[in-house]
């Protein structure tokens, strides 16, 4: 669902951007007011054809740049199940998150539990392997698709 208030989510961007010694150009800008508006993930065609109706010379790798961009400066994630791209809900100083897709309505809601984090970190630690990066895609019904009776089933110790 798009923001409340979207200009102050491109200017807190701006920002963002400039601490990290980065520039929001103006095409990474439209690319990331372009993810704030939709109220579905969106795939990098999906991004190009709108990007179309004011930029008409927009080819492939112009939307895969800005988009590439907008991930690294943590402004975007890409949800990999669906090859779609949705907004950072977070801080945007997390390395990790994870994500509820419905699939029946297709929303994507982020989280972002350090408990879940720290538990994947730890069983891979464990096993000797370093994650640099952990993303969490766990498929089932949001609670308004699901129906009204469904208890959720009990955590796995």
């Amino acid at each position: 669902m798009p923001g409340p208030d979207i200009a102050a989510q491109l200017d807190a961007a701006e920002r963002l951007c400039t601490k990290n010694g980065t520039q929001l150009t103006t095409l990474r800008r439209v690319v990331l007011d372009l993810v704030l508006r939709s109220t579905a993930p969106l795939t990098a065609y999906q991004l190009l054809d709108q990007l179309k109706s004011t930029r008409k010379s927009a080819v492939p790798p112009t939307i895969y740049r800005a988009l590439d961009f907008l991930i690294e400066n943590h402004l975007v994630h890409r949800i990999e199940r669906l090859n779609a791209f949705i907004p950072c809900d977070a801080d945007h100083e997390h390395a990790d998150a994870q994500f509820l897709i419905c699939h029946q309505c297709g929303t994507v809601t982020e989280l972002e539990d350090h408990g879940v984090s720290d538990a994947l970190a730890a069983a891979a630690a464990a096993r000797g392997f370093t994650p640099s990066r952990a993303m969490v895609e766990l498929d089932g019904l949001c609670a308004t698709c699901a129906p009204p009776d469904t208890a959720p089933p009990p955590a796995h110790r």
